[in-house]
């Protein structure tokens, strides 16, 4: 392709929407324009870098025995009421787009597949002798993101392959599952990134367990913990430690103590001159489950420790029958606006104990009167502990669980692991921290889908038997921007070679010398016939507008035919070191061709 006659221009400033490095490149390099709030047209540099991403991600997928299919955007809401996620999506996560047509029939843009995908097993899949089958996608997906950010990261529109298997046990499951980890690594490997494979949480898709492929970059939404010896990775989401040791208390005796002024855990602890890891704090959620009913959750936790939010909305999900309901639609710290939609009375926030009386709820069909109160592993085993009392401004201290408080029936794991925690699997290793962009997502479902849906197979034995399910998705699109947030310098992008848009640009310093176009053109036609992807800019700009275009977009080698030719040689630029070297220009072709196997492979 010639530049001057392709949709090609570059901006000198950042825009200013953009906040993160391939966010701000990728619109100054004219890969992707911003036609609306997270969404974005790909412009014909960065679908080629697609498409490349793709063929890579099809490749990986046909060589497992997956089968490619197309599936419906359009989708109907019934089928999202069968599996139950319909007011998940919808409401509580709210990331559907949800629409009527002109039957008034119920619609949503497909976000994922599960619902359509059960469906069409539901309806051709007969027999065990049909398994196991895997199907898989790749087309664009929409979700109502709260805020759009990041470009292709986290946009309202995006390119996602996502596959689903079907299975007669949970053995032929772990089989592909692992096939797919394998596959996914693969991908990322040939398209020259830096990853990290993590034990992940299953969020809305469900399902038991499930692992997310990371790209290591700073400026990754995701936070990743690990060990140096390899034998642990997990997104903080996730992640399991061993909590630092607690300290001996101070305290021996039980009382009540005025601690004025100490409504946070470091203000008490220098108050009292304790350690939080003798302290029990008592933390207030609201969470609202899908039949309307609204809980208040207590979480009594060791003071130096954080409650995960995902971890409780895991086990508050869990308690869904309890209280008549399938999942938790929203869970939060109630505000002062939603308290007084529920208290009787103001409570003692920032001293509150783990008894903290249930008549602080004024009763409603709405509300539970009850307070559900969790205790997380961490504060079980503490003694002669200091806690609140109920009663703003004052504490106790010496406090014992089944003496002065009953310890609460409910014990779960819900504490927040940290970098330098020690790992459970050798207390000798400490977690360490990386951010990671998230491009990758396997799930071993079960049969959570096929249960709720009521698609079944006949077994060997006559029997009809859910199937078992696997789901596994990538984002193309994101994982193209990935590559530039992982690489990239002051002059532009620097493109892995196997996803680049083309290996070779070659920048003519001066379009009014002869014998430079004379090799330009010769050495455009032969790179291309060769399978070399070639740019040619023959442009009427000065040299170093073309150079600098030319590092802004990140083809990975610029050739330039300029002072050396009088030797018979061209000067090739490698985009990654700015290394500068003079190749004759008989040898240029093979030369780039080895380098170009060299990166791939």
């Amino acid at each position: 392709m010639r530049l001057s006659q392709m949709l090609f221009v570059t901006l000198r400033e950042d825009p200013a929407e953009a906040e993160i490095p391939s966010h701000k490149l990728l619109l100054r390099a004219g890969y992707i324009r911003r036609i609306g709030s997270g969404i974005y047209a790909y412009l014909p540099l960065m679908w080629r870098v697609l498409k490349k991403v793709s063929q890579i991600v099809r490749e990986e997928m046909d060589a497992t025995g997956a089968q490619e299919c197309l599936l419906p955007q359009l989708q109907p809401a019934d089928l999202w009421r069968e599996s139950g996620r319909w007011d998940t999506y919808t409401q509580a996560e709210g990331i559907m787009f949800a629409m009527t047509d002109r039957q008034q029939r119920e619609l949503g843009l497909g976000p994922t597949h599960e619902e359509v995908i059960t469906t069409i097993a539901k309806d051709m899949i007969r027999s065990y002798r049909q398994l196991p089958l895997h199907l898989y996608q790749i087309q664009t997906k929409f979700r109502d993101e709260i805020r759009p950010r990041f470009g292709l990261m986290r946009g309202r529109e995006f390119i996602m392959k996502d596959g689903y298997s079907f299975h007669t046990n949970e053995e032929s499951l772990k089989k592909t599952y692992q096939d797919m980890a394998q596959a996914y690594s693969n991908m990322l490997r040939r398209s020259g990134l830096q990853f990290r494979a993590v034990d992940a949480d299953s969020g809305a898709i469900g399902g038991s367990g499930s692992q997310e492929f990371m790209v290591l970059a700073e400026a990754g939404e995701d936070e990743v913990l690990y060990t140096e010896d390899g034998q642990y990775a997990a997104n903080v989401e996730k992640a399991v430690s061993m909590p630092a040791d607690v300290e001996p208390s101070p305290f021996a005796t039980f009382e009540k103590r005025e601690t004025p002024g100490t409504e946070t855990i470091d203000k008490l602890c220098k108050f009292l001159k304790c350690s939080p890891t003798q302290v029990v704090k008592n933390v207030l959620y609201q969470a609202v489950y899908d039949n309307g009913m609204t809980v208040l959750v207590l979480v009594s936790i060791r003071g130096d420790q954080d409650v995960n939010q995902v971890k409780l909305l895991n086990e508050l999900t869990k308690l869904a029958g309890n209280y008549q309901a399938k999942t938790v639609l929203f869970l939060t710290v109630p505000d002062a606006e939603a308290q007084r939609k529920w208290a009787a009375k103001s409570l003692p926030l920032g001293y509150m104990a783990p008894d903290v009386a249930d008549d602080y709820i004024a009763g409603s069909k709405e509300v539970n009167s009850k307070f559900l109160r969790l205790v997380d592993r961490t504060a079980v085993d503490l003694t002669n502990f200091v806690t609140g009392s109920n009663e703003s401004g004052y504490h106790v201290v010496g406090a014992n669980w089944d003496r002065e408080f009953p310890l609460p029936a409910l014990v779960v794991g819900v504490r927040t692991a940290k970098k330098g925690d020690r790992a459970v699997h050798n207390p000798e290793q400490t977690l360490q921290s990386a951010r990671g962009i998230e491009v990758g997502h396997i799930f071993q479902l079960g049969t959570k889908y096929s249960q709720a849906m009521g698609a079944t197979y006949t077994s060997e034995q006559g029997e009809e038997m859910p199937f078992v399910m696997g789901c596994y998705g990538v984002g193309v699109s994101r994982l193209a921007q990935s590559a530039v947030e992982q690489s990239y310098d002051k002059d532009g992008i620097i493109w892995p070679v196997a996803i680049a848009p083309y290996h070779a640009i070659i920048s003519i310093p001066n379009i009014s010398d002869a014998q430079q176009v004379e090799v330009a053109e010769k050495l455009y036609a032969e790179l291309n016939q060769s399978g070399i992807e070639t740019l040619l800019d023959d442009r009427d700009e000065r040299a170093g507008v073309k150079f600098k275009d030319a590092d802004l977009i990140g083809i990975p080698y610029r050739i330039v035919p300029g002072r050396s030719l009088k030797a018979g040689k061209v000067e090739v630029v490698e985009r990654a070191t700015h290394k500068s070297q003079e190749i004759l220009i008989d040898e240029v072709n093979s030369t780039l061709k080895q380098w170009i196997e060299a990166a791939i492979n």
